[in-house]
């Protein structure tokens, strides 16, 4: 019987101190040598790749996207459809960013794809300006005639044929930071005029916030909206 107790206290004992050696080392060890590690070595992608304005002030993340629309005429009403803000360069299409009372441009409410099939709404495999309203077709329609007519300006006009899938389309996401530089460069005349600034400057300002494949073999070429916007703000300021 004393054995059994004894034997049975060893186990306990033993099983107790296994446990705190490794609280300490999973806990509290492990924990801050990875975060030490990442703080030296990757800071700025540790503390969520974060992008700042001239001032400093942190503005969001390289990794998300935000919006840039206009407020809305009445706040209370969710079936009002946001208007883009036309001084600024546009992300890609998405349902995955909405806004709150705290920062309207960067609230993210869900993250998702829209799930239809690529020819979702489409008749003999092609989009018809009579899709059923509801379909990716129609959508992807509406979209196009949207950035058609908010980009063309007195003296530039955007050809339906130009727009680029990313400008009507969403990502899997429904939260890419990025655009490609084809729909960048279909938004410069359009951003240049309600800035009223040189089309080669903004043309510049797309050239150096435009990102190549990585490693120069995987993705594609791409424009993260936010940091192009900051920089865009920066120059109107100037």
């Amino acid at each position: 019987m004393n054995n059994s107790v004894g034997n049975t206290a060893r186990l306990i004992g033993a099983g107790l101190r296994a446990l705190l050696v490794l609280t300490v080392i999973c806990g509290i060890i492990y924990p801050l040598a990875v975060t030490g590690i990442a703080q030296a070595l990757f800071n700025d992608k540790a503390n969520g790749s974060e992008i700042k304005d001239k001032s400093g002030q942190v503005v969001g993340s390289s990794l998300i996207g935000q919006t840039y629309n206009l407020p809305k005429q009445n706040p209370d009403d969710p079936e009002e459809a946001a208007k883009p803000d036309l001084k600024w360069f546009q992300p890609r299409p998405s349902g995955g960013l909405g806004s709150n009372s705290v920062n309207t441009q960067y609230s993210l409410i869900l993250s998702g794809a829209t799930n239809r099939s690529a020819d979702n709404g489409a008749v003999n495999g092609k989009c018809a300006k009579d899709a059923e309203e509801g379909t990716l077709c129609a959508q992807v329609i509406a979209a196009k005639e949207a950035v058609v007519a908010d980009n063309s300006t007195a003296g530039y006009t955007v050809k339906p044929e130009d727009v680029p899938a990313d400008a009507v389309t969403s990502s899997g996401s429904g939260l890419d930071p990025n655009i490609s530089p084809e729909y960048a460069e279909l938004q410069v005349h359009r951003v240049a005029e309600q800035h009223k600034l040189d089309v080669e400057q903004v043309e510049k300002l797309v050239a150096e916030h435009t990102t190549g494949r990585t490693l120069g073999f995987m993705g594609e070429p791409r424009v993260n909206v936010l940091e192009l916007n900051t920089a865009l703000k920066a120059l109107t300021k100037s």
